[in-house]
This record gives C-alpha cells, sequence and structure tokens, in this order.
C-alpha cells in the first residue's frame, strides 16, 4: 500500500468519530458479457440461405470486497462502472458492518476517485499507481 502501511493505516483509524473494532477489505471490480453470434446455417443443396452474422454484446458489472482476516466477501451485480454504483456499494458494504470501521483499499480506477458521500464508519485508501501486483 505504501512504504510504510501501518503507519498510514494508524492515520486512517483515527480518523473515525466512533472507536470500533476494524475491519480492512480489499476492492475491486470484474466484467462479465454475453456475445450472441449468429452464423450461416446449412441447407440442402440449391439452398444457400445468407443469414448475416449479428453481434449482440451486453455487460454485467460484479463489485466485490474481500475481508483477508476472516474471508468474509461482499459482492454486488451492477450494470455499470462509474460513481453512482460505486456509491451504492461503498454504501450496502458499510449497512453490512455497522458496528465496524471499514477500511477499504482501492485501485486507482477513475470511478474511484468520485467525490463520494462516505458513510460514518467507511474511509477509503487508494493503492499507489502502477502497483498491479499490490491487489490482492
Amino acid at each position: 500500500m505504501e512504504k510504510n502501511p501501518p503507519l498510514a493505516l494508524g492515520q486512517i483509524v483515527e480518523t473515525f468519530a466512533v472507536k470500533q473494532p476494524m475491519r480492512l477489505v480489499f476492492q475491486d471490480e470484474a466484467r462479465f458479457e454475453r456475445i450472441s453470434d449468429t452464423r450461416n446455417c446449412w441447407a440442402k443443396k440449391p439452398m444457400r440461405p445468407m443469414v448475416h452474422a449479428m453481434v449482440t454484446q451486453q455487460y454485467t458489472y460484479a463489485y466485490g470486497a474481500i475481508s483477508p482476516l476472516d474471508g468474509k466477501f461482499d459482492s454486488l451485480v451492477l450494470p455499470q462502472v462509474n460513481g453512482i454504483c460505486m456509491q451504492v456499494f461503498i454504501d450496502e458494504v458499510a449497512s453490512r458492518y455497522p458496528q465496524e470501521n471499514i477500511v477499504m483499499v482501492l485501485d486507482g480506477a477513475g470511478w474511484h476517485k468520485t467525490a463520494f458521500t462516505l458513510p460514518p464508519n467507511l474511509r477509503l485508501h487508494f493503492l499507489p499507481p502502477d502497483s498491479p501486483a499490490l491487489n490482492p
């Protein structure tokens, strides 16, 4: 996360108004797609029907956050990746652990830099740029 992660986490923990047990989670998204492809069909000679190829792409996105200390995984399937959907995910994770303070570690995706309205029990911590090995 940084050269001295315990120091960085300690500073984040101090920002919580209410002292509660802490949960460290690592968050990421994944895209899943379906591609329908219609191709030419077979027929008896001399018929040669023309069936044009048509590609239809549909996407859905899975947001996930894992807590490596206890293995708890929280996820939501949402229609897009953007700041609005990320806000929905942040609110959902915070509501699942109301008796814990949560530090969510994120990569540097563009929608992670949105000005979120953070719940009182959740803080964000960003991985340094160009460090994919740090993202579990």
